[in-house]
Protein backbone atom coordinates (compact mmCIF):
# COMPACT_ATOMS: atom_id res chain seq x y z
CA UNK A 1 0.00 0.00 0.00
CA UNK A 2 3.37 2.57 0.99
CA UNK A 3 5.01 1.73 -2.31
CA UNK A 4 1.70 2.21 -4.49
CA UNK A 5 0.58 5.27 -3.23
CA UNK A 6 4.28 6.63 -3.76
CA UNK A 7 3.92 5.73 -7.56
CA UNK A 8 0.22 7.17 -7.50
CA UNK A 9 1.92 10.31 -6.24
CA UNK A 10 5.14 10.16 -8.72
CA UNK A 11 3.14 9.56 -11.67
CA UNK A 12 0.65 12.54 -10.72
CA UNK A 13 3.12 15.26 -9.90
CA UNK A 14 5.58 14.39 -12.91
CA UNK A 15 1.88 14.36 -15.09
CA UNK A 16 1.35 17.65 -13.55
CA UNK A 17 4.84 18.78 -13.79
CA UNK A 18 5.21 18.01 -17.19
CA UNK A 19 1.30 19.72 -18.06
CA UNK A 20 2.46 22.92 -16.50
CA UNK A 21 6.47 23.53 -17.52
CA UNK A 22 6.61 22.61 -20.66
CA UNK A 23 3.79 25.45 -22.11
CA UNK A 24 5.59 27.89 -19.78
CA UNK A 25 9.01 27.20 -21.21
CA UNK A 26 7.21 27.64 -24.61
CA UNK A 27 5.78 31.04 -23.16
CA UNK A 28 9.08 32.33 -22.11
CA UNK A 29 10.74 31.17 -25.35
CA UNK A 30 8.19 33.88 -26.91
CA UNK A 31 8.80 36.13 -24.24
CA UNK A 32 12.47 36.83 -25.01
CA UNK A 33 11.93 36.73 -28.73
CA UNK A 34 9.43 39.72 -28.44
CA UNK A 35 11.58 41.89 -26.10
CA UNK A 36 14.66 41.19 -28.33
CA UNK A 37 12.62 42.69 -31.66
CA UNK A 38 11.33 45.32 -29.39
CA UNK A 39 14.40 46.48 -28.58
CA UNK A 40 15.14 46.31 -32.05
CA UNK A 41 12.21 48.30 -33.54
CA UNK A 42 13.15 51.19 -30.69
CA UNK A 43 16.46 51.24 -32.36
CA UNK A 44 15.17 51.40 -35.42
CA UNK A 45 12.89 53.97 -34.88
CA UNK A 46 15.69 56.38 -33.49
CA UNK A 47 17.11 56.58 -37.08
CA UNK A 48 13.64 57.79 -38.50
CA UNK A 49 13.43 61.35 -37.56
CA UNK A 50 16.80 62.12 -39.31
CA UNK A 51 15.81 59.91 -42.05
CA UNK A 52 12.79 62.25 -42.88
CA UNK A 53 14.95 65.60 -42.59
CA UNK A 54 17.48 64.63 -44.68
CA UNK A 55 19.45 62.07 -46.61
CA UNK A 56 22.91 63.13 -46.39
CA UNK A 57 25.63 60.33 -45.15
CA UNK A 58 27.62 62.03 -42.86
CA UNK A 59 24.47 62.80 -40.94
CA UNK A 60 23.06 59.66 -40.84
CA UNK A 61 25.96 58.09 -39.92
CA UNK A 62 26.06 60.03 -37.01
CA UNK A 63 22.82 58.85 -35.74
CA UNK A 64 23.08 55.65 -36.64
CA UNK A 65 26.38 55.70 -34.24
CA UNK A 66 24.25 57.73 -31.37
CA UNK A 67 22.26 54.45 -31.29
CA UNK A 68 23.38 51.40 -29.00
CA UNK A 69 22.80 48.68 -31.90
CA UNK A 70 24.50 51.50 -34.45
CA UNK A 71 27.80 51.51 -32.29
CA UNK A 72 27.76 47.90 -32.03
CA UNK A 73 27.41 48.07 -35.76
CA UNK A 74 24.23 46.20 -36.13
CA UNK A 75 22.00 48.76 -37.76
CA UNK A 76 21.95 49.01 -41.37
CA UNK A 77 20.15 52.02 -43.57
CA UNK A 78 19.28 51.40 -47.41
CA UNK A 79 18.08 54.63 -49.50
CA UNK A 80 17.16 53.47 -53.10
CA UNK A 81 18.70 56.28 -55.94
CA UNK A 82 16.30 58.81 -56.14
CA UNK A 83 15.93 58.42 -59.97
CA UNK A 84 17.47 61.85 -60.75
CA UNK A 85 20.49 62.15 -63.03
CA UNK A 86 23.71 61.24 -60.57
CA UNK A 87 22.17 60.73 -57.46
CA UNK A 88 22.88 57.00 -56.47
CA UNK A 89 21.96 55.13 -53.70
CA UNK A 90 22.97 55.02 -49.93
CA UNK A 91 23.66 52.12 -48.12
CA UNK A 92 24.89 52.99 -44.50
CA UNK A 93 26.35 50.11 -42.38
CA UNK A 94 26.87 46.27 -43.36
CA UNK A 95 23.75 44.76 -45.23
CA UNK A 96 23.20 41.36 -43.82
CA UNK A 97 19.21 41.10 -45.42
CA UNK A 98 19.07 40.34 -49.21
CA UNK A 99 18.35 42.55 -52.16
CA UNK A 100 14.78 40.78 -52.49
CA UNK A 101 14.05 41.13 -48.98
CA UNK A 102 15.07 44.91 -49.34
CA UNK A 103 12.68 45.51 -52.28
CA UNK A 104 9.88 43.53 -50.97
CA UNK A 105 9.47 46.04 -47.50
CA UNK A 106 10.09 49.09 -49.47
CA UNK A 107 7.15 47.72 -52.08
CA UNK A 108 4.73 46.55 -49.21
CA UNK A 109 5.88 49.21 -46.91
CA UNK A 110 5.62 47.85 -43.40
CA UNK A 111 8.31 46.02 -41.10
CA UNK A 112 9.06 42.34 -41.82
CA UNK A 113 11.61 40.26 -40.11
CA UNK A 114 14.12 38.01 -42.12
CA UNK A 115 16.33 34.79 -41.52
CA UNK A 116 20.21 36.50 -41.76
CA UNK A 117 23.41 34.31 -40.65
CA UNK A 118 23.77 34.30 -37.16
CA UNK A 119 20.26 36.10 -36.29
CA UNK A 120 17.80 37.57 -37.75
CA UNK A 121 17.19 40.69 -38.94
CA UNK A 122 14.63 43.73 -39.18
CA UNK A 123 13.59 45.53 -41.81
CA UNK A 124 11.54 48.93 -40.88
CA UNK A 125 10.42 50.82 -43.53
CA UNK A 126 10.96 54.86 -43.41
CA UNK A 127 9.46 57.69 -45.53
CA UNK A 128 11.74 60.22 -46.38
CA UNK A 129 11.74 63.72 -47.70
CA UNK A 130 12.35 63.05 -51.33
CA UNK A 131 9.12 60.79 -50.91
CA UNK A 132 11.20 57.48 -51.22
CA UNK A 133 10.58 54.71 -48.64
CA UNK A 134 14.24 54.34 -47.34
CA UNK A 135 14.91 50.67 -44.62
CA UNK A 136 16.29 50.55 -41.65
CA UNK A 137 18.00 47.24 -40.97
CA UNK A 138 18.82 45.88 -37.34
CA UNK A 139 20.28 42.96 -36.76
CA UNK A 140 19.16 40.91 -34.15
CA UNK A 141 21.97 38.22 -33.11
CA UNK A 142 20.46 34.70 -31.85
CA UNK A 143 21.72 34.65 -28.52
CA UNK A 144 19.61 37.89 -27.95
CA UNK A 145 16.71 36.40 -29.13
CA UNK A 146 16.75 33.11 -26.43
CA UNK A 147 18.40 35.66 -23.66
CA UNK A 148 17.68 33.74 -20.93
CA UNK A 149 16.06 30.75 -22.09
CA UNK A 150 17.76 28.45 -20.95
CA UNK A 151 18.21 29.52 -17.24
CA UNK A 152 14.43 29.53 -17.54
CA UNK A 153 14.52 26.06 -18.87
CA UNK A 154 16.64 24.87 -15.97
CA UNK A 155 14.80 26.85 -13.20
CA UNK A 156 11.76 25.25 -14.30
CA UNK A 157 13.65 22.25 -14.54
CA UNK A 158 14.81 21.74 -11.16
CA UNK A 159 10.96 23.39 -9.68
CA UNK A 160 9.79 20.51 -11.44
CA UNK A 161 12.31 17.54 -9.91
CA UNK A 162 12.06 19.30 -6.32
CA UNK A 163 7.87 19.21 -6.52
CA UNK A 164 8.48 15.36 -7.49
CA UNK A 165 10.78 14.91 -5.06
CA UNK A 166 8.75 16.45 -2.24
CA UNK A 167 5.73 14.63 -3.23
CA UNK A 168 7.41 11.33 -3.37
CA UNK A 169 8.83 12.29 0.52
CA UNK A 170 4.92 13.24 1.41
CA UNK A 171 3.40 10.44 0.00
CA UNK A 172 5.73 8.21 1.67
CA UNK A 173 5.07 9.90 4.64
CA UNK A 174 1.47 9.52 4.67
CA UNK A 175 1.92 5.87 3.38
CA UNK A 176 3.70 5.17 6.38
CA UNK A 177 1.19 6.66 8.70
CA UNK A 178 -1.52 4.61 7.10
CA UNK A 179 0.66 1.38 6.93
CA UNK A 180 2.16 1.41 9.86
CA UNK A 181 -1.11 1.65 12.36
CA UNK A 182 -3.00 -1.02 9.75
CA UNK A 183 0.02 -3.07 10.43
CA UNK A 184 -0.29 -2.42 14.30
CA UNK A 185 -4.12 -3.74 14.46
CA UNK A 186 -3.30 -6.49 11.80
CA UNK A 187 -0.34 -7.89 14.55
CA UNK A 188 -2.25 -7.41 17.53
CA UNK A 189 -5.49 -8.59 15.91
CA UNK A 190 -3.07 -11.93 15.57
CA UNK A 191 -1.47 -11.48 19.01
CA UNK A 192 -5.20 -11.62 20.36
CA UNK A 193 -5.74 -14.69 18.44
CA UNK A 194 -2.92 -16.60 19.42
CA UNK A 195 -3.98 -16.35 22.62
CA UNK A 196 -2.15 -13.18 23.84
CA UNK A 197 -4.66 -11.48 25.73
CA UNK A 198 -2.79 -8.58 26.80
CA UNK A 199 -2.39 -7.09 23.37
CA UNK A 200 -3.15 -3.50 22.25
CA UNK A 201 -2.94 -1.30 19.80
CA UNK A 202 -1.95 2.33 19.93
CA UNK A 203 -4.48 4.66 19.36
CA UNK A 204 -3.06 7.00 17.11
CA UNK A 205 -3.25 7.64 13.03
CA UNK A 206 -5.59 8.71 10.78
CA UNK A 207 -9.17 9.10 12.07
CA UNK A 208 -10.82 5.60 10.49
CA UNK A 209 -7.67 3.60 11.51
CA UNK A 210 -7.67 5.44 14.68
CA UNK A 211 -11.30 4.55 15.72
CA UNK A 212 -10.31 0.61 14.48
CA UNK A 213 -7.86 0.91 17.08
CA UNK A 214 -10.22 1.94 19.55
CA UNK A 215 -13.03 -0.37 18.75
CA UNK A 216 -10.68 -2.87 18.69
CA UNK A 217 -8.77 -2.37 22.50
CA UNK A 218 -12.57 -2.22 23.11
CA UNK A 219 -13.10 -5.38 21.63
CA UNK A 220 -9.88 -7.07 23.51
CA UNK A 221 -10.75 -5.60 27.31
CA UNK A 222 -14.65 -7.27 26.53
CA UNK A 223 -13.15 -10.07 25.50
CA UNK A 224 -11.01 -10.31 28.47
CA UNK A 225 -13.70 -9.49 30.49
CA UNK A 226 -15.81 -12.28 29.51
CA UNK A 227 -13.21 -14.46 30.50
CA UNK A 228 -12.98 -12.86 33.79
CA UNK A 229 -16.71 -13.14 33.75
CA UNK A 230 -16.35 -16.86 33.31
CA UNK A 231 -14.14 -17.68 35.96
CA UNK A 232 -15.75 -15.30 38.29
CA UNK A 233 -19.02 -17.49 37.72
CA UNK A 234 -17.54 -20.32 38.37
CA UNK A 235 -16.30 -19.07 41.40
CA UNK A 236 -19.26 -17.07 42.43
CA UNK A 237 -21.72 -20.10 41.91
CA UNK A 238 -19.20 -22.26 43.95
CA UNK A 239 -19.30 -20.21 46.69
CA UNK A 240 -23.17 -19.95 46.63
CA UNK A 241 -23.63 -23.68 47.31
CA UNK A 242 -21.71 -22.63 50.47
CA UNK A 243 -25.01 -21.67 51.55
CA UNK A 244 -26.86 -24.95 51.06
CA UNK A 245 -24.24 -27.02 52.30
CA UNK A 246 -23.90 -25.03 55.45
CA UNK A 247 -27.47 -26.03 56.06
CA UNK A 248 -26.71 -29.56 55.30
CA UNK A 249 -23.70 -29.56 57.67
CA UNK A 250 -25.46 -28.30 60.79
CA UNK A 251 -28.15 -30.88 59.65
CA UNK A 252 -25.68 -33.39 59.40
CA UNK A 253 -24.56 -32.70 62.94
CA UNK A 254 -27.79 -33.56 64.47
CA UNK A 255 -28.24 -36.67 62.83
CA UNK A 256 -26.37 -38.48 66.19
CA UNK A 257 -24.17 -41.73 65.98
CA UNK A 258 -24.53 -44.24 63.50
CA UNK A 259 -22.67 -45.52 59.99
CA UNK A 260 -25.62 -43.51 57.61
CA UNK A 261 -24.74 -40.26 59.99
CA UNK A 262 -21.55 -40.96 59.73
CA UNK A 263 -21.27 -41.32 56.10
CA UNK A 264 -23.76 -37.98 55.10
CA UNK A 265 -21.34 -35.57 57.45
CA UNK A 266 -18.42 -37.44 55.49
CA UNK A 267 -20.48 -36.75 52.16
CA UNK A 268 -20.99 -32.99 53.39
CA UNK A 269 -17.24 -32.75 54.25
CA UNK A 270 -15.95 -33.70 50.89
CA UNK A 271 -18.60 -31.73 48.74
CA UNK A 272 -17.40 -28.61 51.12
CA UNK A 273 -14.03 -29.72 49.94
CA UNK A 274 -14.97 -29.94 46.64
CA UNK A 275 -16.75 -26.79 46.61
CA UNK A 276 -13.36 -25.10 47.66
CA UNK A 277 -11.41 -26.48 45.47
CA UNK A 278 -13.66 -24.91 42.69
CA UNK A 279 -13.49 -21.69 44.02
CA UNK A 280 -10.06 -21.38 44.56
CA UNK A 281 -8.81 -22.60 40.58
CA UNK A 282 -11.65 -19.71 39.33
CA UNK A 283 -10.18 -16.83 41.00
CA UNK A 284 -8.94 -12.99 39.82
CA UNK A 285 -11.70 -11.71 38.02
CA UNK A 286 -14.01 -8.96 38.22
CA UNK A 287 -17.75 -9.46 36.59
CA UNK A 288 -20.01 -6.64 36.30
CA UNK A 289 -22.75 -6.93 38.96
CA UNK A 290 -24.36 -3.15 38.15
CA UNK A 291 -27.73 -3.57 36.36
CA UNK A 292 -28.66 -1.55 33.74
CA UNK A 293 -31.01 -0.14 31.31
CA UNK A 294 -35.04 0.88 32.39
CA UNK A 295 -36.23 -0.67 35.32
CA UNK A 296 -33.29 -2.51 36.20
CA UNK A 297 -31.89 -3.09 39.22
CA UNK A 298 -34.26 -5.01 42.21
CA UNK A 299 -36.07 -4.27 45.51
CA UNK A 300 -33.30 -4.17 48.28
CA UNK A 301 -36.07 -4.23 50.95
CA UNK A 302 -37.92 -7.71 49.34
CA UNK A 303 -34.65 -9.30 48.53
CA UNK A 304 -33.54 -9.18 52.04
CA UNK A 305 -36.99 -10.06 53.45
CA UNK A 306 -36.71 -13.21 51.41
CA UNK A 307 -33.24 -14.11 52.42
CA UNK A 308 -34.08 -13.63 56.38
CA UNK A 309 -37.22 -15.35 55.89
CA UNK A 310 -34.46 -18.38 54.57
CA UNK A 311 -31.95 -17.83 57.36
CA UNK A 312 -34.17 -17.42 59.91
CA UNK A 313 -35.25 -20.97 60.08
CA UNK A 314 -31.95 -22.11 60.57
CA UNK A 315 -30.82 -19.52 62.91
CA UNK A 316 -34.15 -20.82 64.63
CA UNK A 317 -33.07 -24.18 65.38
CA UNK A 318 -29.44 -23.26 66.78
CA UNK A 319 -31.29 -20.40 69.15
CA UNK A 320 -30.16 -16.95 67.75
CA UNK A 321 -31.63 -13.74 68.26
CA UNK A 322 -32.69 -12.72 64.66
CA UNK A 323 -33.47 -8.66 63.98
CA UNK A 324 -34.58 -6.87 60.61
CA UNK A 325 -35.39 -3.31 60.23
CA UNK A 326 -35.57 -0.90 57.61
CA UNK A 327 -37.55 -2.99 55.10
CA UNK A 328 -41.01 -2.01 55.45
CA UNK A 329 -41.39 0.01 52.55
CA UNK A 330 -39.57 -0.46 49.15
CA UNK A 331 -36.02 0.58 48.02
CA UNK A 332 -34.94 -0.02 44.45
CA UNK A 333 -31.04 -0.51 44.21
CA UNK A 334 -28.92 -0.24 40.77
CA UNK A 335 -27.98 -4.35 41.22
CA UNK A 336 -29.16 -7.39 39.99
CA UNK A 337 -31.78 -9.51 42.61
CA UNK A 338 -29.74 -12.54 42.19
CA UNK A 339 -26.27 -10.49 43.16
CA UNK A 340 -27.73 -9.05 46.08
CA UNK A 341 -28.98 -12.17 47.45
CA UNK A 342 -25.31 -13.79 46.86
CA UNK A 343 -23.95 -10.72 48.30
CA UNK A 344 -26.56 -11.51 51.54
CA UNK A 345 -25.94 -15.03 51.71
CA UNK A 346 -22.49 -14.19 51.83
CA UNK A 347 -22.84 -12.09 54.72
CA UNK A 348 -25.34 -14.23 56.60
CA UNK A 349 -23.12 -17.51 55.63
CA UNK A 350 -20.35 -16.10 57.79
CA UNK A 351 -22.07 -15.35 60.97
CA UNK A 352 -23.01 -18.92 60.75
CA UNK A 353 -19.74 -20.39 60.02
CA UNK A 354 -17.64 -18.28 62.49
CA UNK A 355 -19.84 -17.57 65.27
CA UNK A 356 -20.97 -19.99 67.93
CA UNK A 357 -24.83 -20.93 68.02
CA UNK A 358 -26.89 -18.51 69.64
CA UNK A 359 -24.80 -15.65 68.60
CA UNK A 360 -27.50 -12.83 67.96
CA UNK A 361 -27.35 -11.05 64.29
CA UNK A 362 -29.27 -8.18 62.90
CA UNK A 363 -29.88 -6.91 59.21
CA UNK A 364 -30.81 -3.16 58.63
CA UNK A 365 -31.09 -1.37 55.94
CA UNK A 366 -30.79 2.14 55.70
CA UNK A 367 -32.30 4.32 52.48
CA UNK A 368 -31.34 8.53 51.52
CA UNK A 369 -31.54 10.71 48.80
CA UNK A 370 -28.22 9.10 47.12
CA UNK A 371 -27.30 5.51 48.47
CA UNK A 372 -28.15 2.51 50.12
CA UNK A 373 -26.63 1.57 53.27
CA UNK A 374 -26.95 -2.27 54.45
CA UNK A 375 -25.95 -3.40 58.12
CA UNK A 376 -25.32 -6.51 59.24
CA UNK A 377 -24.40 -6.87 62.32
CA UNK A 378 -23.60 -9.94 64.72
CA UNK A 379 -22.52 -10.65 68.70
CA UNK A 380 -19.62 -12.88 68.00
CA UNK A 381 -16.20 -12.85 68.72
CA UNK A 382 -15.42 -10.16 65.46
CA UNK A 383 -12.99 -10.07 62.83
CA UNK A 384 -9.55 -10.14 63.97
CA UNK A 385 -8.12 -8.38 60.86
CA UNK A 386 -11.00 -6.67 58.68
CA UNK A 387 -8.90 -4.99 56.18
CA UNK A 388 -6.88 -8.92 55.32
CA UNK A 389 -10.54 -9.80 55.44
CA UNK A 390 -11.47 -8.12 52.42
CA UNK A 391 -8.94 -8.53 50.40
CA UNK A 392 -9.40 -11.43 47.64
CA UNK A 393 -8.72 -15.05 48.70
CA UNK A 394 -7.53 -13.60 52.33
CA UNK A 395 -9.98 -15.46 54.69
CA UNK A 396 -9.13 -12.78 57.49
CA UNK A 397 -7.68 -15.35 60.08
CA UNK A 398 -10.71 -17.56 59.86
CA UNK A 399 -10.20 -20.92 59.45
CA UNK A 400 -12.26 -23.16 56.71
CA UNK A 401 -12.51 -19.46 54.70
CA UNK A 402 -11.67 -19.18 50.96
CA UNK A 403 -12.36 -14.98 51.39
CA UNK A 404 -14.35 -15.19 48.49
CA UNK A 405 -17.43 -13.80 50.46
CA UNK A 406 -16.49 -10.59 51.08
CA UNK A 407 -14.73 -9.99 48.12
CA UNK A 408 -18.49 -10.79 46.32
CA UNK A 409 -20.31 -8.43 48.79
CA UNK A 410 -17.36 -5.79 47.66
CA UNK A 411 -17.99 -6.04 44.38
CA UNK A 412 -21.72 -5.79 44.35
CA UNK A 413 -20.91 -2.24 46.16
CA UNK A 414 -18.36 -1.05 44.07
CA UNK A 415 -20.44 -2.12 40.70
CA UNK A 416 -22.13 1.26 41.84
CA UNK A 417 -19.99 3.53 43.01
CA UNK A 418 -20.46 2.62 46.72
CA UNK A 419 -17.67 0.51 49.05
CA UNK A 420 -17.55 -2.35 51.87
CA UNK A 421 -16.45 -1.61 55.53
CA UNK A 422 -15.59 -3.41 58.48
CA UNK A 423 -16.30 -2.49 62.02
CA UNK A 424 -17.61 -3.14 65.29
CA UNK A 425 -21.61 -3.33 65.99
CA UNK A 426 -23.45 -2.14 68.87
CA UNK A 427 -24.30 -6.21 69.16
CA UNK A 428 -20.57 -6.06 70.71
CA UNK A 429 -19.53 -8.56 66.98
CA UNK A 430 -18.27 -7.53 63.60
CA UNK A 431 -20.47 -5.07 61.32
CA UNK A 432 -20.04 -5.29 57.85
CA UNK A 433 -21.71 -2.37 55.86
CA UNK A 434 -22.63 -2.04 52.33
CA UNK A 435 -23.00 1.61 51.24
CA UNK A 436 -24.49 0.87 47.70
CA UNK A 437 -24.55 3.88 45.26
CA UNK A 438 -27.65 5.30 43.42
CA UNK A 439 -25.91 7.62 40.94
CA UNK A 440 -23.08 6.38 39.51
CA UNK A 441 -21.35 9.33 37.87
CA UNK A 442 -17.98 9.93 38.84
CA UNK A 443 -17.98 13.18 40.91
CA UNK A 444 -20.98 11.76 42.69
CA UNK A 445 -18.79 8.83 43.43
CA UNK A 446 -15.90 10.95 45.09
CA UNK A 447 -18.10 12.91 46.70
CA UNK A 448 -20.33 10.19 48.28
CA UNK A 449 -16.54 8.42 49.39
CA UNK A 450 -15.80 11.48 51.19
CA UNK A 451 -18.91 12.13 52.90
CA UNK A 452 -18.22 8.31 53.34
CA UNK A 453 -15.18 8.67 55.70
CA UNK A 454 -16.32 11.89 57.59
CA UNK A 455 -19.43 9.63 58.97
CA UNK A 456 -16.74 6.98 59.65
CA UNK A 457 -15.03 9.43 61.90
CA UNK A 458 -18.05 10.81 63.47
CA UNK A 459 -19.67 7.08 64.36
CA UNK A 460 -16.15 6.21 65.91
CA UNK A 461 -16.13 8.96 67.95
CA UNK A 462 -19.61 7.89 69.12
CA UNK A 463 -18.12 4.61 70.28
CA UNK A 464 -15.08 6.02 72.29
CA UNK A 465 -17.31 8.59 74.10
CA UNK A 466 -19.49 5.55 75.18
Amino acid sequence: MRWALVKVSLAVTAMVVIAFAIPLGLVIKEMARDRAFSNAERQAAAIGPTLSITADRDSLERAVLSTQAGAAGRIAVHIPASGEPGVAPVDIGTRRATQKDLVTTQRLGRASITEVTGGSALLQPTAISTGQIAVVEVFVPEDEVSNGVDTAWLVLAGVGIALIIGSVAVADRLGIRMVQPAQRLAGAAHDLGEGRLGARVPEEGPPELRSAAIAFNSMADQVVQLLANERELAADLSHRLRTPLTVLRLNAASLGEGPAADQTRAAVEQLECEVDTIIRTAREAKPQTAATGPGAGCDASEVVRERMDFWSALAEDEGRKVRVAGVGRPVRIPVARPELAAALDALLGNVFRHTPEGTAFSVDVHNSEDAVIVLVSDAGPGITDPEAAMARGNSGGRDGSTGLGLDIVRRVAESTGGDVRIGSSVLGGTEVRIWIGLDSREGVREERRRGHRGTDRRRKGLRLAR
